[in-house]
């Protein structure tokens, strides 16, 4: 599959999962909250199918996640969670688009 179709796929599946988790939460805005954490984590799997390094794909997707991540942490003070979900999320995206990407 494509790079870039495999990274949409993957930011897709990313930035739900990553609402999801955050549907039971309480926020002053809840459809700003909702919507930027969408975003941000589509955001990671779109720029990793998009990015050609010749670093091992889980690598791209651990820096990329790392960086794309750290300005919702930064704004937010939760960088835990944040940094964490980015984290893992960009390596597993990272991995999958380097093996399977065309």
């Amino acid at each position: 599959m494509h790079r870039v179709l495999l990274g949409l796929i993957c930011g897709v599946v990313f930035g739900v999962l990553d609402v999801l988790l955050m549907l039971p939460l309480q926020f002053p805005d809840k459809r700003a909250a909702l919507l930027g954490a969408f975003l941000d984590r589509f955001a990671i799997g779109f720029v990793i199918g998009c990015v050609r390094l010749d670093w091992p794909g889980w690598l791209v997707g651990l820096t990329f996640g790392l960086l794309i991540s750290l300005p919702s942490a930064v704004v937010t003070k939760a960088y835990a969670p944040i940094l964490i979900g980015g984290a893992v999320g960009g390596l597993i995206i990272g991995f999958v688009v380097g093996r399977w990407g065309t």
